[in-house]
């Protein structure tokens, strides 16, 4: 079914509202193409896409839809479902409360019991509490940290953890069964109350969780806690928990950025609501300006990354990478920690800097790769528990996710965020901040340098040059012509590892994925990935210098020869 015909089922529906159909007879033909071209598919995170009528959009209808597949698979694959049941979050996007509660009442009608947050909460919240519930599954309706035209829908397994390659594929084939506006089996709100399949959670849930954060807590008591904290949850969840946990832990010098404090889906004092960026720190900078703030902290909408902000001698705000906080958090877990040895287990993802894995090898732990996205992070937490063979410790990804213990199976801004802070006090007693910190890592390691491009191609040509960019990166004699110093081509989406001096190939035993990363001979790499949530490609570098200068240079060529070659 082509665009065209999609639209014209969408607008001869009965299940169309008649505004809707208005809205429909409005778009213009480039408007219909690009909300009709496509269904939307599992990515790394669940559904995600724009809002707005349409096959390709975030919608009720498509939200509706979604939860009918999964309450079909469910109630196919387990069977404890109807009495283990599902839980529900949702972050603080224009209509996430509306979505969560249409897909509670379709997974009720299906006779599946469903505990629904009855306010905004953080997604790492929403995998604590599937484990505590031992719930079969859980959902949050979100889009982290895209702009406010965005949501989405990640799904949970019984872990915790976001759903598996494998059981998103099957979740998708039974929503590709599913007419998108066809009639189902409807229940009120009220009478599913009365039925007892829905029950709504909250307060007692937070406190649980909050309590189990408490118990990371590395430093110890006694020490000075008086580092000043400039807070933003950026219009998102995170205001609440972050600010519990750090004042339960004696924090009280925690300065907050007032514009940007409450929940608001139209995110609008930014233009994007992502710490990743130095724009979602503008209004945090100013607070932090005035109030002399030792650090800043922002989360994401669903409070699942967080990025940090330092002030140097001079008295100006920088800006850490994620590869930076992960390699600080990865040293300062593992002096703390006793008993460190090779069963001891840190997790990065394969487009994250060696950095932390040179570290922990220091360290004597072990160090595990896996594809990007926290759910193989997750896949590997569970891996270990059933295996016996490893104990986990940390697990980061470069975008800004960040996780330590177990009973939380995602990244997890809150937990980062008291860890940054107990770490920026224990070297603040030290007479040092992160930043000097972080030049004492590199004095020692090599300074690793960094970098993150990100295109943004929207739409049917954007999909179509990607796919090329792609194709034209896995053959190798182009990419020997271009990269004269290559050592190692790695292939993920055919599983393949070619090394150019020997001509040899091995197998690549992790998930398929569309990914491809050069290794080069003087230890730098590049990666590049399409988004698998967003319409975008992501080029990942990182070089190492003697000097930060010397890695600037080399990082300035790396990123020179590859713009050249896919001529973007």
């Amino acid at each position: 079914m082509d665009y065209k015909e999609r639209y014209k089922q969408w607008l001869d529906s009965p299940a169309i509202r008649e505004e809707e159909r208005e809205a429909l007879m409005a778009m213009e033909e480039e408007e219909r193409r690009e909300a009709f071209f496509q269904e939307l598919s599992f990515g790394t995170g669940g559904l995600r896409g724009v809002m707005g009528l349409g096959s390709g959009r975030i919608n009720r209808y498509t939200v509706m839809r979604a939860a009918e597949g999964l309450a079909r698979y469910l109630l196919k694959n387990m069977k404890e479902i109807k009495s283990s049941g599902i839980a529900i979050a949702f972050d603080s996007r224009k209509y996430s409360k509306e979505f969560a509660l249409e897909a509670a009442l379709v997974l009720c009608s299906n006779g599946i019991k469903t505990y629904l947050f009855r306010s905004c909460r953080p997604t790492p919240e929403l995998s604590f509490t599937v484990r505590y519930l031992g719930c079969t599954a859980g959902i949050v309706i979100t889009a982290s940290h895209n702009p406010s035209i965005y949501n989405g829908i990640k799904v949970y397994g019984s872990d915790g953890g976001q759903i598996t390659l494998t059981m998103a594929e099957d979740i998708m084939e039974e929503i590709s069964k599913v007419e998108v506006l066809e009639e189902r089996k409807t229940i009120t709100e009220r009478e599913a109350v009365e039925e007892e399949v829905l029950y709504y959670i909250g307060e007692e849930m937070d406190k649980r969780y909050i309590n189990r954060i408490e118990k990371l807590s590395i430093l110890k008591k006694g020490e000075a806690r008086d580092i000043r904290i400039i807070y933003t949850p950026l219009h998102g969840t995170g205001l609440i928990p972050v600010t519990s946990i750090l004042v339960k832990l004696g924090y009280y010098r925690i300065f907050l950025v007032n514009s940007q404090i409450l929940p608001d889906g139209n995110f609008p004092t930014v233009k994007a609501p992502n710490p990743e960026e130095k724009a979602a720190f503008e209004e945090a900078i100013k607070v932090a300006e005035k109030e002399e703030g030792d650090i800043i902290l922002a989360t994401d909408p669903d409070c699942d990354r967080v990025g940090v902000a330092v002030r140097n001698s001079e008295g100006e705000y920088i800006l850490l990478t994620g590869n930076q906080i992960g390699a600080l958090l990865c040293k300062y877990l593992l002096s703390s920690e006793n008993n460190i040895d090779e069963k001891t287990a840190i997790i990065k993802t394969i487009v994250t800097s060696d950095l932390g894995e040179r570290i922990a090898e220091k360290y004597g732990a072990s160090v595990f790769n896996t594809l990007t996205g926290f759910k193989f992070i997750g896949e590997k937490i569970k891996e270990f528990e059933e295996k016996g063979d490893y104990k986990f410790l940390f697990g980061y990804e470069e975008s800004f996710g960040y996780l330590s213990g177990t009973f939380v199976r995602d990244k997890d801004a809150v937990i980062a965020s008291m860890l940054i802070v107990d770490m920026a006090q224990s070297y603040k007693n030290q007479g040092l901040n992160l930043l000097e910190a972080m030049e004492e890592i590199y004095k020692e390691y090599g300074y690793y340098i960094d970098f993150l491009d990100t295109y943004i191609l929207k739409g049917f040509e954007g999909v179509m040059k990607i796919n090329n960019i792609m194709e034209e990166l896995r053959r190798v004699d182009s990419i020997l012509r271009n990269f004269g110093d290559l050592k190692v081509l790695e292939d993920y989406k055919n599983q393949k590892r070619y090394f150019v001096e020997s001509y040899e190939e091995e197998e690549i035993k992790l998930p398929i994925s569309d990914v491809i990363k050069l290794h080069f001979r003087d230890g730098s790499w590049l990666a590049v990935r399409p988004s698998g949530t967003e319409p975008k490609l992501k080029l990942y570098y990182s070089v190492k210098g003697s000097t930060r200068e010397e890695g600037q240079q080399r990082l300035e060529a790396l990123r020179g020869k590859l713009k050249f070659i896919i001529n973007i």
